[in-house]
């Protein structure tokens, strides 16, 4: 049978428009992808854009690494196309359902040989959650800014994997939070090089990485900030300044005014360094952290 050339060229033209339409349909179908901690939740948009959907649906009020799901969250965590998981031992809910396994990326797999092991195990409760106990090993690991990037390399190779087509937009993304990442770990290692003997008082146990990637010198109580400081907290305090003499105490929340002046009563002051596990009030994850470099700026001056 004989066809034309300009027969043959149409076929060809609506050939390639074909192509060009299904290829333009799964690169635009965004995947969806949960996370359990706001950390994840900030990398995984930077990274994604437009080409994901990131659920991260813990309440405001909770912290999401004891936070338990019901059972319908539990289902869209099964259904999503991604799950990315912090490691360490953070969400505890997730030994405990069953989620696809090839589906779950721990960010933070590639330095697990690096986690911390903590020597103290703190159990209290802090309002709906119940109690809890902060166990051996830490899991704040977004609180190395060195960590929090390999965290977000590991999101745009898992991103890469469900999506080659996207893959130079995904690492172009990432390259973008790399380097606001590692601005704060220069800038982080700058302030602290003033004074690096200096010791530090922290409200809570989530420090753990924070400390050792910048050499800090940390001792932890477990205060709640919405919580007035009692006399039971002072005497606690005062046994640990003998061998300890610190004159900041870090706050992982703002605390109360009364504490604030209990507290320098004695000669201690008080900053606040959020580690931003759950989704802030205002801001984002990069201007909390730069909100938090700058008030630790004060105690090496």
């Amino acid at each position: 049978m004989y066809i034309n050339d300009s027969l043959k060229k149409v076929f060809v033209i609506n050939i390639v428009f074909i192509f060009l339409a299904v290829h333009s349909s799964i690169a635009a179908e965004q995947l969806t992808v949960c996370v359990v901690n706001y950390p994840l939740h900030y990398f995984a948009e930077r990274i994604g854009g437009e080409h994901i959907n990131v659920v991260f649906p813990a309440p405001a009020d909770v912290d999401p690494a004891y936070w338990m799901p019901d059972t319908p969250t539990i289902a869209a965590y099964q259904q999503a196309d991604l799950i990315l998981l912090n490691g360490a031992h953070y969400a505890k809910w997730i030994n405990k359902v069953t989620l696809p396994r090839f589906k779950m990326v721990n960010t933070s797999a590639g330095f697990k040989d690096q986690y911390i092991e903590s020597t103290e195990i703190f159990t209290h409760s802090h309002g709906s959650e119940g109690e809890h106990a902060h166990e051996s090993l830490a899991f704040t690991t977004w609180m190395s800014f060195n960590f929090a990037a390999k965290q977000a390399k590991a999101i745009a190779e898992a991103l890469s994997r469900k999506r080659p087509e996207l893959s130079d937009i995904y690492k172009k993304n990432y390259a973008a939070l790399e380097r606001d990442l590692m601005a704060l770990d220069r800038t982080v290692k700058e302030i602290v090089s003033k004074d690096r003997v200096r010791p530090l008082m922290v409200s809570h146990p989530v420090y753990d990485y924070f400390a050792r990637r910048y050499g800090l010198i940390i001792k932890s109580v477990h205060w709640e900030p919405d919580e007035i400081l009692t006399n039971e907290h002072m005497k606690e305090l005062n046994r640990i300044l003998k061998e300890h003499p610190a004159k900041w105490m870090i706050w992982e929340g703002k605390p109360k005014k009364e504490s604030v002046e209990r507290l320098r009563a004695i000669g201690v002051d008080s900053l606040v360094f959020n580690p931003c596990g759950n989704t802030p009030d205002q801001g984002d994850f990069l201007s909390i952290m730069r909100q938090n470099v700058e008030n630790l700026t004060p105690v090496f001056e």
